[in-house]
């Protein structure tokens, strides 16, 4: 592209705003067709967006075709300032946020999938209590993997966030939630669901195909997976319980959200006094943010349950 001229302009609208915020998303997904569904925007639409940026900023971002996608060194820089924009704009939002003694913006939190069914119910009571002191909050879930939770609290795009509790990362803060319990599953479908637990070798049950969780794992969690037949992947609950009502899988799920089937006959447990294990969840905030009345009141609320 030619650089005869800087197209960026001295002030940035929200148009700008936006196709920043499509690039963030296609190089965090690798690529322009696996950000269609985070986007939730055409691949055309997308390519469009990027190529209306490049021309903005008169550089090329990125290479893409039949070789794959690849950022450019630009790409990589341009990629590093839109990280510190965007979470300068967060970090201004909780600015006013702080300044207003009032209970008005956004609350913006990363949930681990597949958490509503969990009985205790922190989270649910603490969104409803938070409602209630501030009617005009407005809340944002995103339901979506650990690690893009710990990076959006840490960017500044969440203000909380929940996860399993994997790892300690020196930039966050961690507030114990509860504990959840795993089982080996297969369901009304699969050979091993009429099979006596008490006859069930671990040969045996090692030859069957299982689905593992495509996410990280703590060491506890990998121990009890080790014995069995790696054939399929999810990086969500949700695609593991969808392959294990197959009838071809069998695999873990949490007691809570393996409920539902189990009262309908169409899974039961395999050895659940050995084939089981805990994760612990917790609740994550940025150390060091700037203080924002709706982080504060929804973590005071969360500690309350």
């Amino acid at each position: 592209m030619s650089r005869s001229e800087n197209l960026l302009p001295r002030q940035l609208g929200d148009a700008h705003i936006r196709l920043l915020r499509i690039y963030k998303a296609v190089v965090e997904s690798g690529g322009f067709s696996a950000a269609e569904v985070e986007l939730n925007i055409s691949r055309p639409a997308i390519s469009l967006a990027i190529s209306e940026l490049e021309s903005l900023l008169n550089m090329r971002l990125c290479n893409r075709g039949r070789a794959g996608f690849a950022l450019t060194e630009q790409g990589e820089e341009v990629y590093d300032a839109t990280l510190q924009l965007l979470g300068g704009l967060e970090n201004f939002r909780a600015r006013i946020n702080a300044i207003n003694t009032e209970l008005k913006g956004e609350l913006n939190i990363g949930i681990t999938d597949n958490m509503v069914t969990v009985p205790q119910m922190r989270i649910t009571r603490a969104l409803a209590a938070l409602k209630a002191r501030g009617p005009e909050v407005t809340i944002n879930i995103r339901m979506i993997p650990p690690k893009d939770i710990e990076s959006g609290v840490l960017d500044g795009q969440l203000l909380v966030g929940v996860v399993s509790e994997q790892r300690s990362l020196p930039g966050l803060n961690y507030f114990p939630l509860y504990d959840e319990q795993s089982l080996l599953y297969c369901s009304n479908e699969h050979p091993l669901f009429e099979k006596d637990n008490s006859l069930l070798s671990d040969d045996e049950l090692s030859g069957y195909d299982a689905v593992l969780p495509a996410y990280p794992q703590s060491a506890e969690i990998k121990q009890q997976q080790a014995l069995l037949k790696a054939s399929a992947s999810s990086t969500d609950r949700e695609g593991i319980a969808f392959l294990i009502l197959s009838g071809s899988y069998i695999g873990f799920l949490p007691t809570h959200y393996a409920k539902q089937w189990i009262r309908e006959g169409r899974i039961r447990a395999i050895q659940p006094e050995k084939r089981s294990f805990t994760t612990h969840f917790t609740a994550i905030t940025r150390k060091g943010a700037r203080n924002n009345l709706i982080r504060d009141a929804f973590m005071e609320e969360l500690e309350k349950q």
